[in-house]
């Protein structure tokens, strides 16, 4: 069953609340997670029926967290571990470099890639960041076809382009730029800009 983006991202946010449940908090409403994100009751359980199980809840007790949980982990792939490069190592590159939360959910950062000299050779929370001109052979060596854009603006598209041709089908684009790669290249825009105008719409 194909799962629409909306409902893996709030399945992802359901994830969220589970892991930070206490240890003796075996059962939790819809009605509590819906509480918790400020949404409808009925859209929780709607997104629950996409994990394909009729097992995970009891009537006017709750759903069995534990299994939720692990539910949630196996549908969306937590533990198939994937590689990938981050390029750009920048502020924005850095810090995701820094988020060791990523491998809990899957995604694996095993090197870094810049044009700066001055960052070429160093490693940031042990990951060696390279001259971006060695992208094709590391990922042909590493086995990795997925990146995480974080370069300046104006060098987005040259470099997504540049990636294509190394071999890398996947890109997470963090860049505020829309990017014109081959058709067989998935990317997927992160769009921090937006997110914060829907933010600040909402708060008007």
């Amino acid at each position: 069953m194909n799962i629409p983006d909306k409902v893996l991202n709030r399945l992802s946010l359901y994830h969220f609340i589970l892991d930070d449940l206490r240890e003796n908090e075996q059962y939790i409403s819809s009605k509590k997670i819906a509480e918790l994100l400020n949404i409808d009751n009925s859209q929780v359980r709607k997104d629950l029926k996409y994990l394909g199980s009729s097992d995970l809840g009891k009537c006017r007790v709750g759903y069995d967290a534990k299994k939720l949980k692990k539910t949630i982990e196996e549908k969306l792939g937590f533990k198939q571990q994937r590689n990938a490069f981050i390029i750009g190592a920048g502020n924005l590159g850095s810090a995701l470099a820094k988020y060791n939360s990523f491998k809990d959910y899957g995604l694996n950062i095993v090197a870094m890639f810049d044009t700066d000299t001055k960052k070429i050779g160093t490693f940031i929370n042990g990951k060696e960041v390279f001259n971006v001109t060695k992208v094709a052979t590391l990922a042909t060596k590493m086995k990795v076809d997925f990146a995480i854009l974080t370069v300046p603006r104006e060098n987005a598209k040259t470099t997504a382009n540049y990636l294509a041709g190394a071999g890398i089908k996947n890109i997470w684009n963090f860049t505020p730029c829309i990017l014109d790669v081959p058709k067989d290249i998935k990317v997927w825009n992160e769009n921090l800009i937006g997110s914060f105008l829907q933010f600040n719409i909402e708060k008007k």
